[in-house]
């Protein structure tokens, strides 16, 4: 596959200002000094397109879990909507707008797809462009998804239709897109526009005076409250910049002719013109999440103008500043390629969901808005995958955003009643296990990254550790899932099935990934000189020695009376573990790993048991619960362990064709993961502040920090093929931990590693 796939990364919070002042400035005329070689050279957007074929993928996965789902997305970082070619034509869970491996294509999708994940686009769109006689039936406008014929990259997709003898090109902004479609022929060209809903919901509207379209498609919940209304829709204006020779509605695969539609099957707008050969056509799409007005406000204030090349240029250099935050220098053109795709898919999510107005559909509401007095809300937390290294590298990288994320968090539990667990098209999911907003926000806070209301966060942090919700808040996926049983047995039995939960059962999992939350919160509490509230939550996070069996030395399903689950086979999926096995979930005790090895007997055994799982071959890095395993070596007396395993996972379960992801990507988490392990460190417990070493993949690792600062790491190996940790000095000076601190890395400084090709 080229390396001429390539896209880019991430700006900031306010990315729409920055997406201004560029334009601004090109219209005046200033230039600025680019790199010889642009980063955004290395983004190859159809990483993870296509099904895994990394050797962990193929052990362990099937189905849908084989798909990273991720697309070839033209966006900016954290962009409200969106842009992709469409090869399916759903908003089903679990089916991306794009694959790699389809044969047809439908139109270029305005899309809400939470990136790399199983759940469903929501609120979208399509546009077509189809040339000759008019026709609305899918089947009959899909033409073939031709990979030649097209290039993808983060700030622009260019797709050829022969078959209409048409070029179609796409560029963005936060909110909105500017589209060109270029005849080679003279003909008729026809653009269908389809509200996406699998309900035959939604709304359509032609007005020809001002060469617009507008409508919206209605937003549903899945998991808890799955079938409701989410509360608001997705809204797009369209405008051409020519009058329409002819417009009409559709649905039902039928023609109406009128000027608006609502509530019908299949419903759908065209406009048509008379095209010239060469001649080119040009749309401009706004979007919002809150109405029609306001996504023709976003359009006019990113998009004043028609001048495509002028956004392209723009989105182009937010990218190339967002990837260059980390610049890597090395022998290997792959390693880049995977690295500033990876950091280009850290980038996607939370995505901001205000208008530049500052209007946001008001959290867990039926169509109430509210409005920001400063900063963005974001939505689309992917929490339970996104807390464990894709927030913590946004942390060192983007601070200012953290604030922003936290303070959506803290909107999102005043607004609901609760702070919301993992908060996905602007509702209560409960989609997976845990509490890890709480997790997030207390390790945000420990780092002094801390604009917002602290004591209100906490409040609201408490009352889901502390508070059972009645059973109207819990079966609406508000409070901890089986949290009355946690309180009461110090872990949860077998017994509670866990009942009004989209992931029922995994008892243990539950248990241990709540002691870890319960510690995040006791940290926060001693900060805030809570002192009652931090005794009774350190004592908690002790509670997944509740499910270590000592006979196995294993965790375990445990009953109510103590007895433990059995017959019991630790390298096979059990409902009491979440997606995963025993002796997998076994070392997520990421706050305290020395009192897990105590368990175990001792350092020794602890190391012993690490060997068990990875000479089994029983580590699945296409899921996130082991992500930490591999650094956990930095506990034993042979740290050289986790330097070799890492080099191995990066060299195996990373690659730079469509199938080169381990498994669902999950809004980045799989590609944060990627960027930490190729730098050479990695947060195991984000909220300790520390991130365990390992050796770096590149020469020479820069990464532009605020106030002008800069963390630089040097490499010197052995030879080309040396993986192992000999020397490391930090400013100069020897330095013998086998971590990095956030202060560290916040301050600034340069770390030197000397790499041998036998372990020291």
């Amino acid at each position: 596959m080229s390396h001429k796939m390539r896209d880019l990364l991430i700006g900031r919070h306010q990315m729409n200002k920055i997406f201004i002042v560029f334009l601004i400035n090109i219209c005046t005329g200033i230039v600025y000094a680019q790199p010889q070689t642009k980063v955004v050279q290395y983004v190859q957007t159809l990483i993870g397109t296509g099904k895994s074929t990394t050797p962990a993928a193929l052990k362990h996965s099937s189905g849908t879990e084989l798909l990273a789902n991720t697309i070839p997305a033209v966006t900016v970082p954290f962009a409200m909507t969106q842009w992709t070619a469409q090869t399916q034509i759903v908003e089903t869970k679990c089916i991306a707008p794009y694959y790699y491996q389809d044969s047809l294509f439908y139109g270029f999708r305005g899309s809400h797809w939470l990136s790399g994940s199983c759940t469903q686009d929501y609120g979208s769109f399509t546009i077509m462009p189809i040339t000759g006689k008019l026709k609305i039936k899918l089947s009959d406008i899909a033409v073939p998804l031709l990979h030649d014929q097209e290039i993808a990259q983060p700030f622009y997709y260019s797709l050829q239709l022969p078959q209409y003898a048409l070029k179609t090109e796409i560029t963005a902004t936060p909110r909105s897109a500017i589209m060109q479609i270029t005849s080679n022929k003279n003909d008729s060209l026809h653009i269908l526009i389809r509200p996406n809903s699998d309900r035959g919901k939604g709304f359509i509207k032609i007005d020809r005076p001002k060469n617009e379209i507008s409508g919206y498609n209605p937003v549903y919940r899945i998991y808890q409250g799955a079938g409701q209304p989410s509360g608001f829709s997705g809204y797009f204006v369209i405008q051409a910049d020519r009058l329409f020779s002819e417009s009409g509605t559709y649905h039902d695969n039928e023609i109406a002719f009128l000027d608006s539609l609502s509530n019908q099957a299949d419903l759908g707008a065209f406009i048509s013109f008379q095209v010239k050969k060469e001649s080119v056509l040009k749309l401009k799409i706004g979007t919002s999440f809150t109405s029609i007005e306001e996504a023709r406000k976003n359009l006019e204030a990113e998009i004043p103008h028609w001048n495509f090349e002028m956004v392209k240029n723009a989105s182009e250099k937010v990218w190339e500043n967002a990837l260059d935050q980390i610049k890597v220098e090395g022998d290997s053109e792959r390693d880049k390629t995977i690295f500033y795709t990876a950091l280009y898919h850290s980038m996607q999510h939370p995505r901001v969901f205000n208008d530049l107005s500052g209007t946001y559909p008001a959290f867990s509401k039926s169509y109430i808005n509210a409005r920001l007095t400063k900063g963005n809300y974001y939505d689309d937390f992917s929490m339970w995958d996104i807390y464990r290294a894709q927030l913590p590298l946004l942390e060192i990288l983007k601070p200012e955003l953290v604030n922003d994320f936290v303070s959506s968090l803290i909107l999102k539990g005043q607004q609901g009643g609760w702070l919301p667990i993992f908060p996905c098209w602007n509702n209560y999911t409960n989609a997976m296990i845990g509490d890890h907003a709480i997790s997030f926000i207390a390790s945000a806070y420990m780092k002094g990254i801390a604009d917002y209301d602290s004591e209100e966060a906490y409040r609201l942090m408490r009352k889901n550790a502390f508070e059972v919700a009645s059973d109207e808040e819990y079966k609406n996926g508000k409070g901890r899932r089986a949290l009355n049983s946690y309180l009461e047995y110090q872990y949860i039995p077998l017994e509670d099935k866990v009942p009004d939960a989209f992931h029922k059962q995994e008892q243990v999992s539950r248990t241990l990934e709540y002691a870890y939350d319960d510690y995040a919160l006791a940290m926060m509490a001693k900060k805030l000189n809570k002192e009652t509230d931090y005794k009774q939550l350190i004592a908690r996070s002790q509670n997944y020695r509740n499910v270590f069996d000592d006979s196995s030395k294993l965790v375990r399903g445990r009953y109510a009376d103590g007895r433990w689950f059995a017959p019991f086979n630790p390298d096979i999926k059990l409902p009491f573990i979440t997606e995963g096995t025993s002796r997998q979930y076994t070392f997520y005790v990421p706050h305290d790993i020395p009192g897990l090895a105590d368990l175990m007997g001792g350092k020794k055994q602890f190391e012993n048991a690490l060997d068990t799982l990875f000479l089994k071959g029983e580590y699945w890095h296409g899921n996130e619960p082991g992500h930490q395993i591999p650094f956990l070596y930095n506990f034993t007396e042979s740290p050289w362990k986790t330097q070799q395993i890492v080099n191995k996972i990066l060299s195996e379960e990373y690659a730079d064709g469509p199938g080169g992801l381990s498994g669902n990507d999950d809004a980045g988490q799989m590609s944060a993961w990627y960027v930490f392990a190729a730098m050479g460190f990695y947060p195991v417990d984000p909220v300790s502040g520390n991130y365990l070493l390992t050796s770096p993949v590149f020469d020479k690792i820069t990464i532009r920090l605020a106030e002008n600062k800069t963390f630089v790491i040097h490499v010197k190996k052995q030879s080309s093929s040396s993986t192992y940790i000999h020397a490391m000095k930090w400013n100069g000076e020897l330095y013998q931990n086998n971590f990095l601190t956030y202060t560290m890395l916040k301050n600034g400084g340069t770390m030197e590693f000397e790499l041998g090709d036998q372990p020291h």
